[in-house]
């Protein structure tokens, strides 16, 4: 039986183990579906009742997924505590909190069920490749994100300089002015706050140029990453 379980849950290129991780891969995607018809307002009770139904099917099928795996881990303790081991329990555990609760009061607990959506990393192959991508890529990422939030951070407090006194009421604070150098940085420029000054216009011009690198830098980062992740695989293939 172990070795039966073992089989199926695993991928091992046979067909058992590729049927089962497609008929995985649907349940995600079937079960991130009625999670988001669920917010429809006016619903019928009937669909309810449907929707209902597919979630306890899926949670059931994810449950047996989940201690299968524990079942034929051969440590059982650092798979329960790995990532896919906590994505998996994340996955089912707002479904058995909701018996007897009012979600009402822990609505936020039910963003879990979205952890399913990380499951398919497991299963598909692209998704693999992205993984071990962002696993390569991890030093230069992080040492991108600490000098992106310096970036903001400085552009935050150029931004009052020059136009607290011209509006206080949108840069009152280096806090407030928070949201416009997160916007300008990142290109998006919702227009809800912008400079009026002239030294205020002259430094966002600068900040965008320096936005456009900002975005373009992680993409190069994660593409040049994603090469070396395939390439191996390719070979081996």
């Amino acid at each position: 039986m172990k070795a039966y379980l073992k089989s199926l849950v695993e991928l091992n290129g046979t067909k058992r183990s590729l049927r089962f991780a497609y008929f995985i891969q649907f349940l995600i995607i079937l079960s991130v579906i009625t999670f988001s018809i669920e917010t429809l307002p006016d619903l019928k009770p009937q669909i309810h009742v449907v929707l209902k139904a597919i979630e306890a099917f899926c949670v059931i099928v994810f449950t047996f997924e989940y201690l299968a795996r524990i079942y034929v881990a051969e440590n059982k303790t650092k798979f329960i505590f790995s990532f896919f081991g906590i994505v998996d329990f994340l996955a089912i555990l707002p479904f058995y909190l909701s018996f007897g609760i009012d979600l009402r009061s822990l609505r936020l607990l039910r963003m879990f069920r979205l952890f399913r959506l990380f499951k398919l990393v497991r299963y598909n192959k692209a998704m693999r490749h992205f993984a071990n991508a962002m696993r390569l890529a991890k030093e230069q990422i992080i040492l991108f994100m600490m000098i992106t939030l310096m970036l903001i951070y400085f552009t935050a407090v150029g931004i009052y300089y020059f136009e607290n006194q011209a509006q206080p009421e949108h840069f009152s604070s280096i806090f407030s002015s928070l949201w416009w150098s997160i916007v300008t940085l990142t290109t998006v420029g919702y227009g809800d706050v912008y400079p009026i000054t002239i030294g205020g216009r002259i430094f966002t011009f600068f900040m965008l140029l320096i936005g456009l690198g900002v975005v373009a830098i992680p993409t190069g980062i994660i593409s040049s990453s994603l090469t070396k992740a395939i390439e191996p695989n390719d070979e081996g293939e």
